[in-house]
């Protein structure tokens, strides 16, 4: 029989916690001696008091930390057949855009549950399922604590906040080779705990931004759920009954969406203030961020993946999930113009970004039209390299334009803005077109001196 004494309250140093983002292996290490040291009856800091008390409890009931397999409220067909009249599922179809991971590749379980625990729902690739399914991680399998031990989910369950259990956390030592994030969803009117949401993985999968894209996911489901609620009062139903439900999720609505696509005047990511202006007049400004990813969406007919999107945008560091969250939040603002698998951008939506403009009349050889449309370089604030190299792109296109097909309006109009300022050629070539008494030509030449000697 274990016995695990009274904790002392320590708590493991910021330095050390901070392993399980910069050097996983060693902190799993780390926390499995400790695990066998508490276990034991001694002290350890690496393990908080509330995780130590839970393992208590979870003693206390007869789960071992040898070997436990967790109970099962039903079978799983019988839990499968819950769910669409649950009222989580017309959230699930957004948490597994958001979060799922259901391609060859992919390492981690979306998991629902409901209220009590029980699993609802599972998302993953094949092999991520079948290592779920080796640790009995099933449709109607108890993962509460009483169910399973100490736990991500059963931690949400008991705290109600979200939280994450890595390695020998958990009091099961079968699962110390899992890292887990989980959260609770409450219904947005009433506050009462639907579910939670829960995102396993092997330890490396676990970084710095989990916590976060999964607490931004919640809240993207509580959303749904809100409007679910609001439609089931105006149409004098019941919130979350199976005619609301089914509704939203055949749409597969994001929070917040307004059916606005088609009513999307303009996308402006030329300059510093990236907009969408509706139909109606409305101008809703755009999340640099997000105005990047609408920029790499129309430079590429084909669309893009949510991994490559992350690469293009955060480098190295960038994650799909990161992509998905910004994704989901960007078709809140246009409404249902993207699709997805890989992205893409709706060629009626493409025409009315401001840049697109300006490269459709470049290569329908219109320089006057192209250039009329150039009004500052395409997103000035974005420092992402992909978005620089579009934006040298852009300006290398009208400025080629205008010198190919110059003429004397164009060399002018082009002179006039601030990208064209500073084109030495271009002055010199308006000095051959003009007479030697127009002013044109020193009035141009005398600024585009002056900017030359402002990077001397």
């Amino acid at each position: 029989m274990f016995q695990l004494l009274p904790s002392s309250g320590s708590r493991p140093s910021p330095a050390i916690a901070a392993l399980r983002f910069s050097d996983p292996v060693n902190y799993a290490r780390l926390l499995r001696t400790a695990h066998d040291d508490v276990i034991s009856g001694a002290h350890r800091p690496e393990i908080s008091a509330g995780i130590q008390e839970s393992w208590r409890r979870s003693l206390a009931l007869g789960i071992s930390p040898d070997q436990h397999s967790p109970k099962h409220v039903r079978e799983p067909l019988d839990a499968v057949s819950l769910r669409s009249s649950h009222p989580l599922a017309a959230a699930v179809p957004a948490l597994t855009e958001l979060l799922g991971d259901d391609s060859p590749d992919g390492r981690q379980l979306l998991i629902v549950t409901d209220a009590m625990g029980e699993v609802l729902w599972r998302i993953g690739s094949k092999d991520a399922l079948t290592l779920g399914e080796s640790l009995e991680f099933v449709e109607g399998a108890d993962w509460s604590e009483s169910g399973t031990g100490t736990n991500a989910i059963s931690e949400v369950l008991r705290t109600g906040l979200p939280g994450q259990l890595f390695s020998a956390e958990h009091l099961v030592r079968t699962h110390h080779d899992w890292a887990c994030t989980a959260a609770p969803i409450r219904h947005p009117v009433s506050g009462d705990l639907l579910g939670v949401l829960d995102v396993s993985g092997p330890l490396a999968t676990l970084t710095a931004d989990s916590l976060r894209m999964v607490r931004c996911a919640v809240r993207a489901a509580e959303e749904i759920i809100g409007r679910g609620h609001s439609l089931g009062r105006a149409r004098g139903g019941t919130a979350g009954s199976r005619t609301t439900t089914g509704a939203m999720s055949a749409q597969g609505d994001g929070p917040g969406v307004e059916h606005t696509g088609h009513g999307i005047a303009a996308i402006e990511l030329l300059g510093e203030k990236p907009t969408v202006v509706h139909a109606d007049g409305r101008r809703v400004p755009l999340a640099l961020r997000r105005a990047e990813i609408v920029a790499l969406l129309c430079s590429r007919q084909q669309g893009w993946s949510a991994d490559e999107l992350a690469y293009e945008l955060l480098g190295e560091q960038g994650t799909a999930a990161t992509v998905r969250i910004e994704m989901h939040r960007l078709k809140a603002a246009l409404g249902p113009v993207i699709a997805s698998n890989p992205y893409r951008l709706a060629e009626s939506v493409r025409a009315q970004v401001d840049a697109c403009t300006v490269w459709t009349a470049l290569r329908g050889g219109d320089i006057h039209a192209g250039l009329a449309g150039y009004t500052a370089p395409l997103l000035t604030r974005s420092t992402a390299l992909a978005v620089e190299l579009l934006r040298q792109e852009l300006d290398d296109s009208v400025r080629n334009a205008v010198h190919s097909g110059a003429s004397v309006p164009v060399l002018s109009r082009w002179l006039e803005t601030d990208m064209g300022a500073g084109d030495c050629a271009a002055v010199a070539a308006l000095a051959q077109l003009v007479p030697g008494s127009d002013p044109r030509a020193a009035v141009f030449a005398a600024r585009a001196q002056r900017l030359e000697n402002e990077l001397l």
